[in-house]
């Protein structure tokens, strides 16, 4: 009898997301290397994660800040780039301000400010993008695309951070070109800042499900899980 096949491996599995990531970049004429791959770790465990830096991936994206602390320290490594993800509350900005070097999800000068004043003079300043709800989903966080040009004015002139860009989470949608259409909108708010004088770099779109059409619309960080570490542990108290 034959065996069965082997389980892909980890390691196999991101290979995959990297050459779709390649083959996007050349179909759609993108410059080779231009998206950055956040491989999102969230509720994986430290295993995983340390599979993943073995096969070379070194940028991770956490939701949770207490799980994602654990993490840090416990890896120690410094060459890991470690990007905030999730909702942010106002009591734990100090500890992200002290141990990301990105947060994607901004969506009020409040926390802004309060990562300005909390981020170290010793560390780069934090790179920062704006969420934004293009949808005005209820149950998302994020601005409206109205309020995007008021809160990059004001995040851009914060002292300790770096406003890179906008960020999105679109409702789920199958179907490939209404995927490009909306996150064509993004790439449109951002193309309305550097009218307005405020250049950034970075459009964070696109996950395991639309990262084809997100690289299309010039997607610069990606964000992967599933295809990646396989399907998210259930949540445990």
């Amino acid at each position: 009898m034959n065996s069965p096949p082997s389980p892909i491996t980890l390691s196999e599995r991101l290979n995959q997301v990297r050459e779709q990531i390649q083959q996007a970049e050349i179909k759609y004429g993108r410059t080779p290397g231009s998206v950055n791959l956040v491989a999102v770790s969230k509720r994986h465990p430290l295993s995983a994660i340390s599979e993943a830096v073995e096969a070379g991936q070194l940028t991770f994206g956490e939701n949770f800040v207490q799980e994602s602390l654990e993490k840090i320290t416990l890896l120690g490594n410094r060459s890991l780039k470690w990007h905030f993800i999730g909702h942010l509350q106002s009591n734990k900005s100090n500890e992200v301000a002290h141990h990301f070097d990105w947060v994607h999800t901004i969506d009020r000068e409040k926390i802004a400010r309060r990562l300005s004043g909390q981020r170290p003079e010793a560390m780069k300043p934090m790179n920062i993008c704006i969420q934004v709800n293009l949808d005005q989903e209820p149950n998302k966080s994020g601005v409206t695309p109205e309020e995007v040009p008021d809160l990059a004015e004001r995040i851009a002139g914060l002292p300790r951070l770096r406003l890179r860009g906008l960020m999105a989470l679109p409702a789920a949608n199958t179907l490939f070109q209404q995927q490009r259409l909306t996150f064509a909108r993004l790439r449109e708010l951002n193309q309305n800042l550097a009218d307005r004088g405020i250049i950034t770099d970075t459009l964070s779109m696109g996950m395991t499900s639309d990262l084809e059409a997100a690289i299309a619309e010039g997607a610069t960080h990606v964000r992967v899980g599933t295809a990646i570490f396989g399907p998210r542990p259930p949540k445990t108290d």
